[in-house]
């Protein structure tokens, strides 16, 4: 079932940021950090699942899976990638009622053919602002929940131009969707002009190495966006620990670099749930 705390927040004009979430590890440590909302990215979850490109690859049944993973291991409320819908209007529908099945509480489709391409790499292709209207008005019928709510992107900033990623932000907003998110926009001046033409809660999407410039919260809620995600930024840092560790491991044999962060192992038990497997045993065990 669909969580109340994220659209109390977007009604309240509560600016908050949502980490990007690749793996159940991530989830717990932003459990015991207490985000408000947590961002299950399609692209970093394809990778660290399957060790795949976000490439519209992986299926909607296996996005699914790691989307209703998420929502058991998170406290917060789960926004959930979802590219584009997996197909056209039918598939939509199912994938609105899976993942809020699934007690995601919204989903965000986008206007690329499918299969899609992540929004910061080249050789995206749109569908017509129309097809996408439609995805639209079908996702917001297929919900059950008022508290499920629809993001939906457009990519149309690199083909398009700003006017154009304004105008399908917009004529998705009339579509009905809850939030609007322009994708891959190059300048703060961009990002400000959007969240100025469109009436509606807007996404900043703060990816690490993309073209998008990452902003402060503070400096992204001035321009007039009601959230921002995260996405990479866990995966990339902890990518770059790990080769560190790693080549330590390699070159030195050193298992235990004194230099390097490493999370406590008992705490760490404790966060994936240890204690009651402990606690059982000890009740029931012989």
């Amino acid at each position: 079932m669909a969580d109340p705390r994220l659209r109390a927040l977007l009604d309240a004009k509560t600016f908050f940021v949502a980490p990007g979430i690749q793996d159940m590890i991530t989830a717990v440590i932003a459990n015991k950090v207490g985000f408000e909302i947590v961002y299950g990215t399609g692209y970093w979850m394809t990778a660290s699942a399957h060790g795949l490109p976000d490439a519209g690859i992986a299926s909607y049944t296996q996005m699914l899976d790691r989307m209703a993973t998420l929502v058991r291991a998170a406290d917060a409320p789960v926004i959930a990638d979802a590219d584009t819908g997996f197909g056209g209007l039918l598939n939509v529908h199912h994938t609105v009622r899976g993942y809020e099945d699934a007690g995601v509480t919204a989903i965000q489709i986008e206007d690329q053919e499918f299969p899609k391409k992540c929004g910061h790499t080249p050789y995206k292709r749109l569908i017509p602002v129309q097809d996408m209207v439609d995805k639209v008005r079908v996702a917001v019928a297929a919900r059950r929940s008022p508290d499920f709510l629809i993001i939906a992107r457009t990519d149309a900033r690199q083909s398009e131009g700003l006017e154009g990623s304004i105008a399908r932000a917009r004529a998705y907003a009339e579509a009905g969707a809850d939030v609007l998110f322009c994708e891959a926009l190059t300048s703060a001046d961009e990002m400000r002009a959007a969240c100025a033409a469109i009436d509606r809660p807007m996404m900043a999407n703060m990816s690490n190495g993309g073209l998008t410039p990452v902003l402060s919260a503070r400096e992204l809620a001035d321009i007039g966006y009601a959230f921002a995600i995260y996405p990479s930024l866990t995966s990339l840092i902890a990518s770059a620990a790990m080769e560190t560790a790693l080549r330590r491991l390699k070159d030195d044999g050193d298992g235990q670099p004194a230099d390097l962060p490493m999370f406590d192992f008992n705490e760490f038990c404790g966060l994936i749930g240890f204690q009651e497997v402990w606690d059982f045993e000890a009740k029931w065990g012989r």
